[in-house]
């Protein structure tokens, strides 16, 4: 990884995931989690706060960023829940097949290269009765917010660690083989080019 990606992306990343909109959406998917977790694309670990620890058993921590990984540790230390981390990217989950009770994705699908293949291995570790738990920011639904998503959208994917401004969540996940059991979607404050937000729960 360049010095960027390591030592400044995390910060603003950091940064961006952790402010109070972004916060309400979490609360609102990660207590649903259950049993034995894993959290693509964990970062600095601004979902700790919200599981519940009496229906937790403990939690994966997928991220390959060693930046990211560091800047979690204090949140890992104040967490009343155990996590044990993976650090390979999303494409290569190193987890036995049904071993995983859910699957937390929060505001990680917009930057995985390959999401086919990552969500193809989440798919793969999560039990038959296991639940896949979203919220991600994505494609907009009017027109003039596209264009600017398409406009911006190169050089946001370079300062931004390869987040993709206008991806179709709910298509994604059809399309690798999930049923969307619930889900919602609507603006949340913040630039309208990255507010949009998709959030629920897959099977």
């Amino acid at each position: 990884m360049s010095f960027y990606e390591e030592h400044i992306l995390p910060h603003v990343i950091n940064c961006a995931c952790g402010m109070k909109t972004v916060a309400k959406q979490r609360e609102k998917i990660v207590p649903q989690a259950r049993g034995q977790v894993l959290e693509v694309g964990m970062g600095s670990g601004l979902n700790l706060p919200f599981y519940h620890t009496d229906a937790v058993d403990f939690v994966w921590g997928l991220e390959p960023s060693s930046g990211m990984r560091a800047k979690a540790q204090a949140n890992i230390d104040a967490a009343s829940v155990a996590v044990r981390w993976l650090d390979l990217p999303g494409e290569h989950i190193p987890l036995e097949d049904n071993s995983v009770d859910t699957v937390l994705l929060t505001y990680t699908l917009c930057t995985i290269p390959d999401w086919f293949a990552a969500l193809k291995q989440m798919q793969r570790v999560l039990k038959p009765q296991g639940k896949l738990l979203f919220c991600e920011h994505g494609v907009a639904p009017d027109e003039n917010t596209r264009r600017w998503q398409r406009r911006i959208g190169p050089l946001w994917k370079k300062i931004g660690g390869g987040c993709h401004l206008d991806r179709d969540i709910p298509l994604l996940l059809q399309e690798a083989g999930f049923e969307i059991e619930k889900m919602e979607a609507a603006y949340i404050k913040g630039p309208k080019f990255t507010a949009y937000n998709y959030w629920g729960v897959a099977a």
